[in-house]
């Protein structure tokens, strides 16, 4: 924990210049400070306010029973859900997602979605590339592009915060990687034990105004620990850090408890509980991404509950789905009430879908052939459903759209265009993003 004692006292007593520097990298997810200053100072903070809020389904949520239903196929097939009309007119949901159905006109389904293989890995949704290729060819997630191209909208905000709590099967909370980036581009995963670090105990605001008293005592601690000799050159390091670790102000964006309780209702609670090996049905981290982004964060990413139905147990894909449309509809609605549609942009969804044929137990099993997704937000045309599949849901009959389709969008929405190599490796090589992939044209 990154201690600051009174004049008389020195600081963070008895630990080593590596160990004080690798505690004040702490609450950066493990970045070293000099990275993260030259990294921005090479792709420079736009004045963009522009956002993403990545809300991943670890397990493969069953796009069969929410959002493309088959009312007509045999009862194998169809389930035991309805669908509902929106307030679209020809675009039909599951009964259980009643809210997202009155609010429909703000979102985008993509009910064509390929590029899925059979893993259960958060990989693919934060980057657009499977875990396979992530761990070969280093492809950057998207939050850590975001960090590298953009940077945060507040220097006391880290560009990329992972929600996600760490799962019992460990893929589902994969990191999401700055692969060939390098790890000035990590995200923030702040656990509680983090949280604590970053929280500056027994010393007031007032003490912390004066910056260069501050800088002038910890070149003097360094320097007393093993002799590191000038540091002008390490000026703005220094600021960046303690931009960082003298604020609070990213602990006051995960604290939804200054938010209305009536708003806090709105979202739903939820619990921190894991469903299954996946992610807890936590809805108050749908709050936390709309406080993160709104304070500065360019990339939020979260998981949401367990969706591996092998078997039609409890919490079934219909409970998973109310719990989902109170989250997400409340988020959309949010980013709306705030005039936030425009720049952040929200998309929703999983591994794969699932089996169109239900199996012996009333579950269905893994389907890499076919997914979904859904959108909203970005400025996005939306009220709308791009591709479909065929009378089964088998595989799409019309206008697959890639993983990667996706990313192009959500870049094309944050500003970027991905027919340029936006970003460098180590060794200063361009790089293009998506290996040719373009926005979907019917929603930009």
């Amino acid at each position: 924990m990154l201690t600051i004692y009174g004049d008389r006292q020195r600081f963070c007593d008895g630990v080593s210049r590596r160990n004080f520097l690798k505690i004040g990298a702490l609450a950066l997810g493990g970045l070293t400070l000099p990275e993260i200053l030259a990294a921005e100072a090479r792709a420079g903070v736009r004045k963009s306010q522009k956002a993403v809020i990545m809300v991943y389904l670890p397990g493969g949520p069953p796009h069969i029973d929410m959002v493309d239903l088959k009312p007509d196929a045999p009862s194998e097939i169809r389930g035991p859900y309805k669908p509902i009309e929106t307030n679209v007119k020809g675009i039909q949901i599951t009964e259980h997602m009643p809210r997202l159905a009155k609010m429909m006109d703000k979102m985008a389904i993509i009910r064509s979605l390929v590029g899925a293989r059979d893993e259960h890995a958060s990989d693919l949704c934060l980057s657009g590339y499977p875990i396979g290729e992530n761990q070969t060819k280093q492809h950057p997630s998207l939050g850590a592009v975001l960090s590298a191209v953009h940077g945060s909208t507040n220097r006391a905000m880290p560009p990329f915060v992972e929600l996600s709590p760490k799962t019992a099967h460990a893929p589902y909370s994969n990191p999401g990687s700055p692969g060939f980036l390098g790890l000035a581009h990590s995200s923030v995963r702040p656990t509680s034990q983090t949280m604590e670090d970053m929280t500056l105990k027994g010393v007031s605001l007032n003490r912390l105004a004066n910056r260069r008293r501050l800088l002038t005592k910890v070149d003097q601690y360094r320097r007393s620990i093993d002799g590191a000799g000038p540091m002008e050159q390490l000026t703005g390091v220094q600021q960046r850090a303690l931009d960082l670790l003298t604020s609070n102000e990213l602990v006051k964006a995960l604290d939804v408890t200054q938010e209305d309780p009536k708003l806090r209702d709105r979202y739903g609670r939820g619990s921190s509980n894991a469903i299954t090996d996946a992610g807890p049905n936590w809805n108050d981290q749908f709050l936390v991404a709309r406080r993160l982004v709104e304070a500065g964060v360019r990339c939020v990413t979260l998981g949401f509950g367990g969706w591996d139905y092998h078997g039609f147990f409890d919490p079934k894909p219909g409970v998973q789905s109310e719990r989902l449309d109170q989250a997400l509809s409340s988020l959309v609605l949010d980013l709306h009430d705030r005039g936030l549609d425009k720049d952040v942009s929200v998309v929703v969804w999983g591994d794969f879908g699932r089996t169109p044929r239900l199996n012996k137990d009333g579950g269905r099993d893994h389907w890499p052939q076919v997914s979904f997704a859904m959108l909203a937000g970005g400025g996005m045309r939306t009220g709308q459903v791009v591709g479909s599949t065929n009378k089964f849901a088998e595989v799409p009959d019309e206008r697959p759209v890639h993983y990667r389709d996706v990313f192009a969008t959500l870049y094309h929405n944050l500003g970027l265009d991905v027919t340029k190599p936006l970003v460098q490796d180590s060794e200063g090589r361009p790089h293009y993003l998506l290996d040719g992939h373009r926005p979907i044209e019917e929603l930009i």
